[in-house]
């Protein structure tokens, strides 16, 4: 009998490891200077650096609205810079974090803010006086809604586009239903960030960013720039869609909000101003940091 025990002790013992292998391997993650970093996909050896941006100030319109900035956006993520070809690959956050940050940011205003009720009438007429009662606020929330891209070049001699950022702006109130959305997956609203000046159709002033005031650490690994700022006022907006319940809800809602905001919005109409700080990491110096 002890010998028949002998495979199943040894299979026991052979899962233990590879389940504390598979423990320490999920613990691991970049120490010191790096340790910001820790969503980088810095397991692909391919990516020869890390990013990570904070937006603290500056706002988005879109149509009418204008939507201040006042809790912190983070953008994150790793690249691939080649030199010869002055080329960047962008890669997605990892390790369970995210590359845009779903922050929700309050809509001034609210309900009665974001939409034109004259429409309304009936038992929609007193939802709305209802709801604007109970929970006039409204939240605009970015969510990335196809692939970023994300120019190393650019940033460095801050001029042209730096990032491309397709994202739908989900709109949130117990009225206006879970999927009230500006921009879509086949439709989004797509940001040209630069940290120079923009090119917006004629009739629209270009607006200039700024790259920031630029510091290292000591050994050169991490690179801040503190104050920088990417403007974009060349996109369009397009409508608003699916907000409400019914199928005559939605119809109606969602014309109060469109007509309201002025949407859809042709390019220069538009604009986001995106203030903060950016680091950029040493990709290989990070994965020797990893612990």
């Amino acid at each position: 009998m002890k010998k028949s025990l002998r495979p199943l002790v040894a299979t026991a013992i052979a899962v233990g490891a590879a389940a504390l292998s598979a423990t320490s391997a999920v613990a691991s993650a970049p120490t010191g200077e790096y340790a910001q970093f820790k969503y980088c996909p810095y397991q692909n050896a391919a990516v020869t650096g890390c990013l990570l941006s904070t937006t603290t100030s500056g706002s988005f319109k879109l149509g009418n609205a204008t939507v201040p900035i006042n809790k912190p956006i983070i953008f994150q993520g790793g690249f691939k810079f080649d030199p010869s070809t002055f080329g960047t690959t962008f890669y997605d956050a990892s390790n369970g974090g995210v590359t845009l940050s779903r922050t929700s940011l309050d809509v001034p205003g609210g309900l009665l803010g974001l939409m034109n009720p004259g429409g309304f009438f009936g038992l929609l007429e007193q939802a709305f006086e209802n709801a604007v009662r109970s929970a006039n606020g409204v939240t605009a929330t970015a969510e990335v809604a196809g692939p970023v891209r994300f120019d190393y070049f650019n940033f460095l001699i801050n001029d042209g586009v730096t990032l491309t950022l397709p994202i739908r702006v989900h709109l949130e109130n117990p009225f206006l239903g879970p999927n009230c959305y500006i921009g879509s997956t086949g439709s989004p609203v797509t940001l040209r960030l630069t940290l120079g000046t923009t090119s917006p159709p004629a009739g629209t002033a270009p607006i200039t960013g700024y790259g920031g005031a630029v510091s290292t650490t000591p050994d050169g690994n991490v690179a801040t720039a503190t104050g920088a700022k990417l403007v974009d006022n060349t996109f369009s907006v397009p409508a608003a869609s699916d907000c409400g319940y019914l199928p005559l809800d939605k119809l109606l809602i969602t014309a109060a909000v469109n007509s309201r905001e002025g949407l859809p919005s042709a390019a220069g109409r538009n604009v986001a101003i995106l203030q903060g700080d950016s680091q950029v990491a040493d990709g290989d110096g990070l994965r020797t940091s990893v612990r």
